[in-house]
């Protein structure tokens, strides 16, 4: 397996390009955030990911979590690895000042997330969940529980998980059935007893944190039926005392670990809740509020599993070009020289290889623009805001579909080679493929940008969003064309589609405009390259984003037919004819 290098220059150009982060830095709350600090975080990362989680990510492959007697174990290096990533710091690069951050800009944030996932996917989910759950406590949970669980999120000490799935309750939440009822008296008055079964749990149990902080969606006795009637409770490992120490073993164990296609050494468990009948936890907000609550930590993971396609096509894509380079096979079809070459040299490798690359710094800028219209929001920016619930299901879609395709080139790169364990390029793709999937999947996503992201303000939002693009796209016909594309197809999901149409036309809608975004982002980094001094990083950067705009652009105008297709041909069919 190639040697993980991270790709500093490429996330500090999105960074300032596309976050805008000296823009950013101009508020009063992030003034911390000036150039020194940012270089110094991006390469700092960067360094520590390639030279401690990048060196586990095969073994964590091939040897993975393992439930004995009780507990999760991981292979040996990732509790070592854990502690000098909470040593470090990393873990409280945005985190609420108050409570022991550093009050950093959000896009920081997913930069430390970026690397450490590039380096190692399967290990950065347990920071990812925690950061979910500290966003998650802060918004919505009591002073005492701020108090109380946050400082220790936020170093990392302790980590968090997001309790949402069951065995008949998956998308579906609200067909949810563990239960919480009210203790009236004794030790545990105010709180509550937790009892039912949670499945899909990533790093549910672990010995790498002191604590494992759980928020669990519950039903209490006579709460209305579906989502409505469910609350948000915290549910930790071990009992936390009034003076911050740990307390004993709350009743929940870890029943089963999932065997995976990929991500092997994330314990994704199989959590029970209560089996003696004294599980004790808090609510977190207000009764029959708590998916409200639980969908601030949601859309937080949405950002960063989006990122995970960024993470996982920059690795595969460093791979693939390590390879293809020292792979010598076949001459040049015409060359005079009869004598075999690098693959890369080959005209569908070249192809393939500069579409990786195009894709991949193409997610990037969408990941970065996202982060810095957060920032933009967090400091009362209202279309900033929305902007960034607009970009999340593209993200969280395009970027994953992106992740997964990058992997799968990366494996053809390779040829026979990349079927074949040991290269480490099948692990990649292995890898990639639950991104799609977890965190709502990406035809939910699809389905939440035609829904609720396209009637924003009555439409203006969107409308508002493209036609930015477009004033800032005019001399780029493809991507100019694109943003027209996705007006007229929003102009048409809202005036003319059933609700039906929409869903139908939603998958190709979303890439769509994710496309044009990630386009709009690679032309302002073409921009600012072109006014800079000539050199081969310049040189490989206008390479890869004109591709981009070249080829991946009008790709994505060929999609237009789809979104517009309506519903009617897929229901032509009856289900027993469409299964034969």
């Amino acid at each position: 397996m190639i040697p993980y290098s991270p790709a500093i220059a490429d996330q500090l150009l999105a960074i300032r390009v596309n976050a805008g982060i000296e823009e950013l830095a101009q508020a009063e709350r992030f003034a911390a955030a000036e150039p020194d600090m940012v270089e110094a975080i991006v390469e700092g990362i960067g360094q520590f990911a390639a030279g401690e989680w990048a060196p586990l990510n095969r073994v964590g492959d091939l040897e993975g979590a393992k439930l004995e007697n009780g507990v999760v174990r991981l292979p040996d290096g990732y509790a070592e690895a854990y502690a000098h990533y909470v040593e470090q710091g990393w873990n409280a690069i945005s985190g609420p000042s108050d409570h022991g951050g550093q009050g950093l800009p959000f896009t920081l944030s997913c930069n430390v997330l970026e690397n450490l996932g590039t380096a190692n996917m399967a290990f950065t989910l347990l920071p990812i969940l925690s950061v979910g759950a500290i966003e998650a406590l802060e918004h919505h949970g009591s002073e005492a529980q701020k108090a109380k669980y946050l400082s220790d999120l936020v170093s990392g000490a302790w980590s968090g998980t997001m309790n949402l799935t069951e065995p008949q309750a998956g998308s579906d939440v609200g067909a949810l059935r563990t239960t919480a009822e009210k203790i009236e008296d004794g030790e545990h008055a105010g709180k509550y007893r937790i009892a039912g079964q949670k499945i899909y749990i990533t790093w549910g149990d672990h010995e790498l944190a002191q604590n494992i902080v759980h928020l669990v969606l519950a039903r209490l006795p006579g709460a209305p039926e579906g989502s409505r009637g469910i609350s948000l409770f915290l549910v930790p490992k071990y009992h936390v005392k009034e003076d911050g120490s740990l307390g004993p073993h709350n009743d929940l164990r870890a029943v089963s670990l999932e065997h995976k296609l990929g991500i092997n050494a994330s314990p994704t468990c199989v959590m029970s809740y209560g089996d003696n009948g004294e599980c004790i936890g808090e609510i977190v907000g207000e009764e029959n509020r708590g998916l409200a609550a639980m969908f601030t930590m949601m859309n937080n993971a949405r950002i960063n599993v989006g990122a995970q396609g960024v993470q996982i096509a920059e690795r595969a894509t460093q791979q693939a070009l390590a390879y293809a380079r020292e792979r010598i096979q076949s001459a040049r079809a015409g060359a005079a020289d009869k004598n075999p070459v690098a693959i890369l040299e080959h005209p569908d490798v070249r192809r393939m290889l500069l579409r990786m690359k195009a894709l991949t710094q193409g997610a990037r800028a969408l990941l970065y623009y996202t982060a810095g219209q957060v920032d933009r929001g967090t400091l009362g920016d209202a279309e900033a805001r929305a902007r960034a619930e607009t970009c999340v299901p593209l993200l969280k879609a395009w970027g994953t579909d992106t992740g997964v395709e990058v992997a799968s080139l990366g494996i053809q790169v390779h040829g026979g080679m990349g079927f074949v364990e040991e290269t480490g390029a099948a692990q990649h793709w292995r890898d990639s493929r639950i991104a799609p999937i977890y965190e709502g999947t990406n035809g939910i996503q699809a389905a939440d940008l035609v829904t609720r992201k396209l009637g924003m303000d009555r439409g203006a939002a969107l409308t508002t969003f493209l036609e930015t693009i477009a004033r800032e796209s005019a001399h780029e016909a493809d991507l100019f064309a694109l943003v027209g594309d996705c007006a007229a197809v929003a102009h048409w999901m809202r005036e003319e589609a059933s609700l039906d149409d929409r869903l139908a036309g939603s998958v190709p809608f979303c890439t769509m405009m994710a496309v044009a975004v990630a386009g709009w982002q690679l032309n302002r980094q073409l921009a600012v390259v072109a006014a800079g001094e000539p050199s081969d990083a310049g040189d490989a950067k206008r390479v890869a984003v004109r591709f981009f705009l070249d080829r991946i652009v009008p790709e994505a105008r060929g999609l237009k037919a789809s979104a517009t297709g309506g519903a009617a041909a897929l229901y032509e069919l009856s289900a027993d004819q469409l299964v034969g």
